[in-house]
């Protein structure tokens, strides 16, 4: 096999990972650039729209963990070469559509192939990289991730003056193909996660044992606030600038770009630091207190635009840092050979997060108290620090390998 001689195996493991993981998330957020054209098209309702969007992220948070208990008995290569294929053809094949109804169930198919992503990488990674290095690996994953959600907006916008919508779903969708073959090519230098040899007849029940666990749930609700608290942020902070500064549209924008472009970076940041210390939890707490006082400051203290960006860029940064030990502890946590189930639990509370504030905190804009979006997001940041906790004390009590027995 041909070996790319200024890369490293790890560094091929994680370019290989994070090419997927771009996609994942670059799919997801590529979409509602084409609303108005659909609507042209096809006269679709803002609701009908918005449900293209919905539906890849219910498929996915909802079919990660049964994916994970497959992926663990079976291995994640299989899953992630044909979940990337499942995410990828769909969205070409949209550009056929002739009804919208069409558009919505080639939508959930591909959530559906989006749902392997976090079992399948994070199984992989622990299988592939160096413990050492496992820190890092983590970080540019995140960051991977990150960075499709960032680019897939002005791609599919530019694509879509180009060629029409048409063009661009299919030109997207597309995209996927040569990165599957560039992993089938490099395949054998990823690793399975180290599983049992001769798998228990009640491996599943111990699975859901293990995802029952108190440590595993507790690590479940930390990621489900910290995700609600991100995503009532990212979704109003535009607003609520306006609203109660006076900030006019680009610099709202900029407050929001600053956070967001410190959390990418943050993850990096994170990933350098969970390799050189097992204080994961300290870390974590420690950044998380302090993005959340930022937060704060930044709702309660009138600052000029400028260095209310600065301001949010450190809280972006804080809490981007703090990802990477958390997923540090949560693959610790993880008893031998049941990464990707642990992994696909956990993570599902993101997307349940993200689509349960923007609602809420909409209604309190509405009710006139635009103040108290950014005064909850951080409450809840502060909050989900007793979860995890909790979590990593529960699993310092009862390993959780016991659980998978």
């Amino acid at each position: 096999m041909f070996r790319l001689p200024t890369m490293s195996r790890d560094a091929r493991v994680n370019t290989l990972i994070g090419a997927g993981h771009f996609l994942s998330h670059f799919y997801v957020l590529c979409l509602p650039p084409l609303f108005l054209a659909w609507q042209a098209d096809f006269g679709a309702s803002f609701a009908e729209l918005g449900l293209t969007v919905t539906l890849t992220a219910a498929a996915s948070a909802v079919l990660q963990t049964p994916m994970g208990f497959l992926v663990d008995r079976y291995g994640a290569k299989p899953f992630l070469i044909g979940g990337t294929l499942m995410m990828a053809l769909p969205l070409a094949a949209m550009g056929l559509a002739t009804q919208f109804w069409q558009v919505l169930g080639l939508a959930l198919l591909s959530g559906i192939g989006n749902s392997v992503f976090h079992p399948a990488d994070y199984a992989i990674l622990t299988g592939s990289v160096n413990r050492d290095k496992m820190g890092r690996a983590f970080a540019f994953h995140t960051f991977t991730g990150n960075l499709g959600f960032a680019t897939a907006p002005t791609a599919s916008a530019g694509l879509l003056a180009l060629f029409g919508w048409r063009g661009t779903v299919l030109a997207l969708g597309l995209l996927a193909v040569p990165v599957v073959f560039i992993i089938l090519w490099q395949s054998p230098i990823l690793q399975e996660q180290v599983r049992p040899r001769v798998p228990k007849p009640d491996a599943t029940k111990a699975g859901l044992r293990a995802l029952m666990a108190r440590p595993i749930l507790l690590f479940f609700g930390f990621f489900l606030l910290s995700s609600m608290a991100g995503s009532g942020l990212q979704a109003w902070l535009i607003t609520v600038l306006h609203e109660t500064r006076g900030f006019v549209l680009e610099a709202a924008s900029a407050a929001l770009t600053g956070y967001v472009v410190g959390g990418a970076a943050g993850t990096l940041v994170g990933g350098w630091v969970a390799d050189r210390t097992r204080h994961h939890l300290a870390f974590t707490v420690v950044l998380t207190i302090l993005a959340s006082s930022l937060v704060l400051v930044v709702a309660l203290q009138p600052m000029a635009p400028p260095l209310t960006a600065a301001v949010l860029f450190v809280a972006g940064l804080l809490t981007g840092s703090s990802r990477t030990p958390r997923d540090v502890m949560v693959k610790d946590a993880a008893p031998p050979g049941e990464v990707g189930k642990i992994f696909g639990f956990v993570s599902a509370g993101l997307p349940l997060g993200q689509a349960l504030t923007p609602a809420p905190f909409g209604a309190l804009i509405d009710m006139g108290r635009p103040d108290l979006v950014l005064v909850l997001s951080a409450a809840l940041l502060m909050a989900s620090l007793l979860f995890v906790g909790s979590a990593r004390a529960s699993t310092k009590r009862e390993p959780l390998v016991a659980a998978a027995d």
